[in-house]
This record gives structure tokens, sequence and C-alpha cells, in this order.
């Protein structure tokens, strides 16, 4: 028997050759003397139609228990198609449900909110979106994997659970064995972490980079991959408790390497996702945000526009416009700021670099005139920034200041320090958030619709 995947098929000629299938019904319709059954086994967007002769008495007997839903196995030839839109179907001899046929399946063929299939989080693969979205999400994956591995990078599985906060911004998951009933503390009433499982304070990391960097620079050309994890305590349409990062950091590497490295990785992943999920893209592009294919050739197409803070505070002030938020020089940029820059100032992407230090992290690499780091955010039209980076500070006593000046416990980070101590260089490096690139290319408005389970505020299902 030649078991195919129906996306193989779909590309077949109607030559009558026979094969053999499994998938879930999506659609039945039956007359007098057939029934149509429209499978998906999750391969492509696309169904195959069975067509199941009433004249063969065991098709049509089994017929009554065939329901959308049910999982089946179908064998048969590969015949042309007298219907619109295919040009080929299967003509069942023999059909099996491989499970029970549900009666009251919650996926009929109409269109479901997502925050219904929210809360279906279970079956909501089997729905023209989420399996769509799943299909990119592992082209991109596979893509970025692909960029990095073809440059010689190494991949590098950084710790989940870390006793550093490497953004500094205390929005982390504590880990901890003490008993919440009764949780030791020491005399001042501080929690004792001694007599926790680690002996110290430990949480879920919100990056793989400051380990990342420990592997740069020994081995040159490294990156992460994986979960990271932020206890910010917001619920909206653009953050999660859990999502996954990708972050290279690169030895004998500045500012403008780092900015090269990171457009050159963008173009890659959006080309690799456009040549290998075109059929999915097409159904972004007419279902859930139109022209967002056009827009993405777009990027690929433009040199990024590269201007410094100092000259994207100047584009914002001067603009014939009022802000909800008033840019000023010092203040973060906010998305209406990035989205005017890149959508109406430059039209194309934006790569902005130079920000106040007080506004980033520690670990950024201070200019030589002491107010600005050597940062960069890639910004895109239609969402903002897409990707962050910057120089990594390689100066062991600037370094210092800089934890001290934050208020940081120097001792956490000993080891970090120790790298700039003994053959320190140069390095940079920068982040991209997976389910965030996602939104972007796939024009999807919620974050938590491009995760297969999202994990926010009050939301920790399945």
């Amino acid at each position: 028997m030649n078991e195919q995947r129906i996306k193989e098929i779909l590309n077949m000629e109607p030559d009558h050759r026979y094969v053999e299938i499994h998938g879930w019904i999506r659609t039945v319709r039956t007359s007098k003397n057939v029934t149509f059954l429209e499978v998906n086994d999750g391969s492509c967007l696309k169904n195959l139609q069975v067509v199941l002769d009433h004249q063969r008495k065991e098709l049509a007997d089994l017929v009554p228990s065939l329901r959308t839903g049910a999982s089946v196995s179908v064998q048969g030839d590969i015949a042309p198609s007298l219907g619109k839109n295919q040009k080929l179907e299967l003509n069942a001899t023999a059909v099996a449900l491989i499970g029970p046929s549900p009666e009251d399946y919650p996926l009929q063929k109409k269109r479901h909110s997502f925050e219904f299939l929210r809360e279906i989080a279970h079956l909501r693969p089997r729905t023209n979106t989420f399996g769509a979205v799943a299909r990119v999400r592992n082209a991109v994956c596979y893509g970025i994997h692909s960029f990095f591995q073809e440059r010689g990078f190494i991949y590098v599985h950084t710790p989940i659970i870390s006793s550093n906060d490497c953004e500094g911004a205390g929005e982390t998951f504590q880990v901890t064995t003490l008993p919440l009933k009764d949780i030791p503390v020491k005399e001042n009433g501080e929690v004792d972490f001694t007599k926790d499982f680690f002996g110290k304070k430990a949480s879920l990391t919100v990056s793989g980079q400051l380990e990342g960097e420990v592997y740069a620079l020994a081995l040159t050309n490294v990156y992460t991959f994986g979960p990271t994890f932020r206890a910010e305590n917001s619920n909206t349409s653009r953050h999660l408790a859990e999502f996954w990062m990708v972050e290279p950091e690169m030895a004998f590497c500045d500012i403008h390497g780092n900015m090269d490295l990171a457009e050159e990785f963008l173009k890659h992943i959006i080309s690799y996702v456009l040549d290998h999920c075109t059929e999915d893209m097409n159904f972004f592009d007419t279902w859930v945000e139109k022209g967002v294919t056009a827009s993405l050739h777009h990027v690929l197409d433009a040199d990024f526009a590269r201007i410094t803070y100092d000259e994207a505070v100047d584009h914002l002030e001067k603009a014939d416009r009022s802000f909800e938020f008033k840019p000023f020089w010092g203040a973060d940029l906010q998305s209406e700021h990035e989205k005017y820059l890149t959508e109406e100032v430059f039209r194309k992407p934006v790569i902005v670099t130079g920000y106040p230090k007080e506004i980033k992290a520690f670990y950024m690499k201070q200019n030589d005139d002491g107010r600005t780091v050597a940062a960069m955010d890639i910004l895109v039209p239609r969402l903002g920034e897409i990707i962050g980076g910057s120089e990594r500070e390689s100066d062991r006593t600037k370094l210092e200041t800089r934890i001290k000046e934050m208020g940081l416990p120097k001792e956490d980070y000993w080891w970090y320090l120790d790298l700039r101590s003994y053959g320190t260089v140069p390095h940079a490096g920068f982040g991209l958030g997976l389910e965030r690139f996602i939104q972007y290319i796939t024009g999807m408005q919620n974050i938590r619709d491009v995760i297969p389970f999202p994990r926010a505020v009050n939301t920790a299902e399945f």
C-alpha cells in the first residue's frame, strides 16, 4: 500500500494510482447515490475530496457514522474530479473509522471567533487558520536554524532556570521547592533561600543572552533558541508570559556588523516563508490581513534606513501631528512613534541606534558621548520594533559601574564580569521574539493566536 500525505496527493496527476490516506473529516455531503467527504491531515491547507459510491454496500452502511471531526483511514484510487477548483479526488474502495465518530463536534463548517477557539485550544489546530499558523511557525523555525547553520553558527542550549535577571526589570517567575505554607525566613523577616533547592533565589529565564555570551567568547558565533518567561502583569494582545526567543551572539563584532547580520537574518526568514508556505500565506492575505504578502516583499526589496535615536526624536518632534505619547529626548519610542517613522517618514524598515543609556540594559556598550549606548532596534511597518540588540560592553570597569548605577547585585554577575578579564573582545548580538515575528508575517492580531498553548495572565489551560 502506498500511504501518502494529502499535500503530496494534491500535487499528483489523477492517474488512478492506488493510495491510502489518514486524516480527519472536515465536512460530509450525502446524496442518494454518493457521499463526499472533505478530509484533511494537516499537511496543507486544502482538503482532499473522497468519494464514496453507495453501490458499494460496505461503504453505504458506513455513511451514517461518518461525521465531521471523525478520524478515518481511506484507500482508493486518484481520479480526475468533475467538481470545480480541484483537479482530482479519491474514489474510495475502503473506509475505516479510526476513533469514535463525534456526536457534538465543536468545530462546524462556519467561521468561529478567535476568542471561542482559544477556549478549545486542544481542537483549534484543526481549523484552517491555526493549521496555517502552525505550518508557518514550523517554517520560520526551520528558516532560523538554516540561516545560522549555513553561516557556521553553533546552536547553544542556555539554561531555563537562572539566578540572574538579564534585563534587570524584576519581572521573573520564581522557582522554588520551599513549602508555601511554611516559608523559612531569616531573623530580619526575609525569605531564607539557603534552604531552597538551589541554595539561592532562582527564577525562569527572561533571556539566554548572558550565557550565550559565554559561548560566543569561546566559539565566536553562536545562537540560542528556546523558551523565555516574563511575569509582566499585562493582559493585552501583545504580551505572553511564556514565549520563544532566538538570540545570536558574535565575537569580534561591533554594532555595525550586528545591524548587517540582523537585516540579512530578517530577510532570510521572510524569504524562506514566502517560498515554502505560499498557500498558507495566500490564506492570511485573503482572510486575515489583506496586503500582508506585498508588505513582506517590500521589506525584502528595501535597504533598511539607519538613523540615530537623536534623528528619530527630531523627526517625531517635527511631525505635523499630535501623538498620544509626546516624544522627547530620553523617552523610549512608543509603537505609534515607530509606525510613524517606518510608514510615513521612510516608508520602509528603519534601524535606530544610539539610545540613551538610562532606558537600556546594563550590558550595552557605552558610547564615547557618555550619554548613549551602542544599542539598535529594527522597526518595521505595521508592527514597530521587531528586533532589539546591541554591542555588549567589553570593558570590565565600565560594566561594573553600570551594574552599580542600576542597583543590581554585583555578586550575581561575577562570572559575567570575569569574561571582561579573560580575553575580552568586542562582541554583539540581538534578540527576535518568535511569536511577535509570526504575528508580523501572518497579520494575526493577537499574540495568543500564534503560539500553540498561550500562557498569560489568568491563562494556563491545556
